[in-house]
């Protein structure tokens, strides 16, 4: 699932390329898609002859501003916007169409079909479902130490679900969990009510740092992901632990291991995080698998730049 640094990247990508564009009709092929409203011809009528007048982000949201309304938009872990001219044949995955006067058209593909689109008078949707109840935005100046630990350091939970939950701390996901927990020092299954205050400064900024980088990189593309342009993210060449299984820790050389860490695959290098008491443990054979499998043809994030390097020679 994209997370802040790519949607991020996509909110540059479609600012570029849709603010001033009026929207002259809308086609939707796969209503389920439409969230509020859920009917397509009230969703088409209400944004018929409306312009596109900004793209901003919430968290892992995109809100594409026109004039009155504000489209709130979830890519989930397939979707993607792109232009194209209106006469280009439809892939079997767009979605909704946004016709343009100019002769072009947005358009939403989205092979898995998760995606969410809420449509709101300006202004409501910050205070509606699914944006309402999302927490620190941590790219925006409000972003403090003493924020996040305000927000998490009373609580008696590891300290990764709680960086992943978006009540508490909004865009990120297990790629720059993992990446941020590293750089930090800290194991994710530490407890967030034990960290100290120092914990709480490196974590803060190895979070802004980690995203910041990102954001600039255009995101990763670990396994799908491209902006509005079709371009890939490049931050995947500067991961430190994520999908390194078995190589060797950027920062000391102890090899990277891989466990469950609130049901979700969690790198960590032992050595530079220390666990607490009661960790788990390397998930059974995959240290020595993934050696072995690196070995061979390098991790998955390595193989795969290969092949789409391979097949553009």
């Amino acid at each position: 699932m994209p997370e802040l640094p790519e949607v991020e990247t996509v909110r540059r990508t479609l600012s570029e390329l849709i603010v001033g564009k009026r929207i002259r009709a809308v086609t939707v092929r796969l209503p389920r898609i439409l969230q509020k409203p859920d009917d397509p011809d009230v969703f088409a009528a209400m944004l018929e002859g409306r312009t596109f007048t900004a793209v901003e982000r919430r968290g892992k949201f995109l809100r594409l501003i026109l004039d009155g309304l504000v489209l709130v938009s979830h890519l989930r872990m397939e979707g993607r916007y792109g232009l194209f001219a209106d006469d280009v044949p439809l892939d079997k995955h767009t979605h909704v169409i946004f016709h343009f006067t100019d002769g072009t058209a947005l358009r939403y593909t989205d092979v898995r079909q998760f995606g969410t689109m809420h449509l709101f008078p300006a202004g409501e949707e910050l205070v509606s479902p699914p944006l309402a109840k999302l927490g620190l935005e941590p790219l925006e100046a409000g972003f403090t130490a003493d924020a996040l630990r305000g927000s998490l350091g009373r609580r008696n939970t590891k300290i990764k679900p709680l960086l992943l939950n978006q009540e508490w701390i909004v865009g990120l996901g297990n790629i720059y969990v993992d990446e941020a927990l590293h750089l930090a020092g800290i194991h994710p299954e530490r407890m967030a009510g034990e960290l100290k205050p120092k914990d709480w400064i490196r974590l803060h900024e190895a979070i802004v740092t980690t995203l910041t980088a990102a954001v600039e990189a255009g995101g990763s593309s670990v396994k799908s992901y491209v902006n509005g342009q079709g371009e890939m993210g490049m931050f995947q060449h500067r991961l430190r632990v994520y999908g390194r299984t078995g190589e060797a820790c950027p920062a000391c050389g102890h090899p990277i291991a891989k466990s469950v860490v609130g049901g979700r695959g969690t790198h960590v290098c032992a050595k530079c995080q220390k666990p607490p008491k009661g960790a788990a443990g390397p998930a059974t054979g995959a240290s020595a698998a993934a050696s072995k499998r690196y070995r061979e043809g390098g991790n998955a994030v390595k193989r795969r730049l290969d092949g789409a390097a391979a097949s553009e020679s």
